[in-house]
């Protein structure tokens, strides 16, 4: 996955809308100016620093009043796409795939009987996500539920890293936990299913098509072929075992061609399963909120016996006695 942010022209307007100058926001971030163009690319890391600047200058809740007040028709099309989905449940799936033309940011949707969860996470990144990312984030979310249903969609809940606000509590209106280890917005598995009233099947065609060839030319820029298949692994995972057909399906190449070049890279694709499957293990059971079963699910081991003994073969102990050492540590 490439470290390249693009920043759109409507984040600028929006965050003009809130009272805060373009220049403002690029020297409290010690950004050069350049980056204020429309389309300037940065890293991840300086992205965030524009978050953390947006708070910084307008306060706690001023990048969830950006976002709310964000020009939905000025947005880029992998933004549009959403708004003429089929229902939430397939915005939200299409925003977690086209994500990446954007910026190098994973959305993790976790899903049981009763309720549906994302979480946010920045493969690229070298601090943590701010809080203004992830209160901009959800609150396009909900903002699009709520225009594209025609409903006063209400989560089931949110967690939030950061501390309290009445207008985040106003906003969502539902139950929040603040101060939390890692940030969640959670629906009712039933909200999945709610129409969007713009749905449009001809211009999704037409739309999909577009960004799948951009997904495609992307992931051809990468630096090598092992590379893309991790990325499209933790992509898929949540969705069930992936296999070898369906990551050359999303890497638009054939099986063999694709195991010729993993085999001329010095990997194989079921190598890279084993130490994605092992690195994400890490990556969750480093976040002490994180049920075992819930790990299972999103690493696709079918249940949480599978998953210890597979943990027990890459660390030599259990991911209880994993999570104690590395908290210890």
């Amino acid at each position: 996955m490439r470290d390249r942010v693009k920043c759109t022209d409507e984040f600028w307007s929006a965050a003009e809308r809130i009272g805060l100058k373009r220049s403002a926001i690029l020297r409290e971030a010690r950004l050069p100016l350049a980056m204020g163009t429309d389309g300037a690319i940065m890293t991840t890391d300086q992205a965030f620093d524009l978050w953390r600047a947006v708070e910084a200058l307008g306060g706690p809740d001023a990048a969830h009043d950006l976002s709310v007040g964000t020009n939905t028709g000025a947005l880029p099309p992998n933004f549009v796409v959403l708004f003429h989905a089929k229902n939430l449940g397939d915005a939200i799936h299409r925003m977690a795939r086209y994500k990446e033309l954007s910026a190098p940011e994973v959305f993790e949707l976790t899903a049981d009987q009763d309720e549906f969860s994302i979480s946010l996470s920045f493969p690229c990144a070298k601090s943590p996500i701010p809080d203004g990312h992830i209160d901009s984030t959800f609150a396009f979310f909900l903002k699009m539920a709520r225009v594209c249903t025609g409903t006063y969609v209400t989560p089931k809940r949110v967690e939030f890293c950061r501390g309290h606000s009445q207008k985040l509590q106003d906003w969502y209106d539902c139950p929040i936990r603040w101060n939390k280890r890692k940030a969640r917005l959670v629906f009712k598995r039933t909200d999945l299913d709610l129409p969007f009233t713009q749905y449009n099947r001809e211009l999704l065609e037409l739309l999909d098509t577009v960004l799948e060839e951009r997904l495609a030319e992307v992931a051809e820029a990468s630096d090598t072929y092992s590379q893309q298949v991790r990325w499209h692994l933790r992509r898929r995972l949540t969705a069930g075992r992936p296999n070898l057909a369906g990551i050359a399906e999303d890497m638009a190449v054939s099986e063999r061609s694709l195991q010729r070049h993993l085999r001329q890279e010095g990997h194989s694709f079921q190598t890279i399963l084993l130490e994605t499957r092992h690195d994400l293990a890490k990556e969750y059971l480093a976040q002490p909120n994180m049920e075992f079963a819930e790990i299972a699910f999103l690493l696709a081991y079918k249940d949480k016996a599978s998953f210890f003994r597979a943990f027990q073969k890459w660390e030599n102990q259990t991911p209880s006695e994993w999570r104690q050492a590395n908290k210890a540590n």
